[in-house]
């Protein structure tokens, strides 16, 4: 091969393992889709039986969910989710796959739409096409440009860190703010627990593969189990104040930022990727987070 070729081929390590995980996640994504839809159902439900303000869901409302049907169901199919998006990162890297749960935005927003017989509008249709275009163009980006490379004592060392000052943060801003959380703040707290979730996924496969099972990775399926509750807890909420699209939209954004900026920043997986990839990751982010903010601005469901 020319000199030159071999020059700028360098940048980009293509795997072709790495695309296995990608149809994997897709399905992963319509489970997301349709178990948002029935826990939605289920808090709704809830919600008119206790007769209470849906500021937020009390903790004898958030038992009575365990006798809900639809909320059990739509639990199991996003505990179907979590399987397909773990068995994805085992094949990819975090910001190939992660974004990947975009496609459930429009699967819930065609599904709540018809069920709630309240039509989109044009903002909101809008915002839609700016999440899952963003994302999408993101992940193409990134599936030729990520490489997985092994995760070190001091990556999960530094996502530990981070991990426990996020966790005090929101802790300690819902405590003090109580019932003056709203859906956006609920979605975003729910998105960034869910980031390190996936992130930590990630980190403890890769652990397992390369043989160490210390006392480290213990302390990492400790911090995964404790990001899940609080990030469930406030999705609940998020679905107490919000429709399940706009949800479903924050937590397939901001989830996948929050994976991404640590897979990139943390773990490298952007190490080997060309500057112009680079720009195109931030420009192709900033676009699905507006598309966030715009549907929980212009959605007519959308509680102020």
């Amino acid at each position: 091969m020319h000199p030159e070729l071999l020059v700028l081929s360098d940048p980009i390590a293509l795997d072709p393992k790495q695309f296995i995980g990608i149809p994997i996640a897709l399905v992963g994504a319509v489970f997301l889709s349709l178990g948002a839809q029935f826990q939605h159902r289920g808090v709704a439900k809830v919600e008119a039986a206790t007769g209470e303000s849906p500021k937020g869901l009390n903790a004898r409302q958030m038992f009575a969910l365990l006798a809900r049907p639809s909320w059990v169901l739509g639990t199991l199919m996003l505990g179907l989710a979590v399987v397909f998006q773990l068995t994805s990162l085992g094949f990819s890297p975090i910001i190939v796959v992660q974004p990947l749960g975009a496609v459930a935005l429009v699967i819930t927003a065609v599904l709540n739409s018809r069920i709630s017989k309240v039509s989109l509008n044009r903002s909101s249709v809008i915002s839609i096409v700016l999440c899952v275009g963003g994302v999408g163009l993101f992940v193409l980006v990134a599936a030729f440009t990520a490489v997985d490379k092994p995760v070190t004592a001091g990556n999960l060392i530094t996502i530990l860190i981070i991990l426990a000052i996020v966790l005090v943060v929101f802790a300690a801003a819902f405590v003090v703010l109580g019932k003056g959380f709203k859906a956006i703040a609920y979605i975003i707290g729910a998105g960034v627990l869910y980031g390190f979730v996936a992130t930590l996924a990630k980190v403890l496969i890769s652990r397992l593969f390369q043989g160490q099972f210390d006392w480290l990775t213990v302390l990492a399926f400790i911090g995964l189990l404790a990001a899940f509750a609080l990030g469930g807890y406030f999705v609940q909420n998020a679905y107490s104040s919000g429709p399940p699209d706009l949800v479903i939209a924050g937590l397939t954004v901001v989830d996948p930022l929050v994976a991404v900026g640590i897979g990139i920043l943390v773990l490298g997986e952007a190490s080997q990727a060309p500057l112009w990839a680079g720009i195109l990751f931030l420009v192709f982010g900033a676009v699905a987070t507006l598309g966030v903010f715009g549907l929980a601005r212009y959605h007519p469901q959308a509680k102020r």
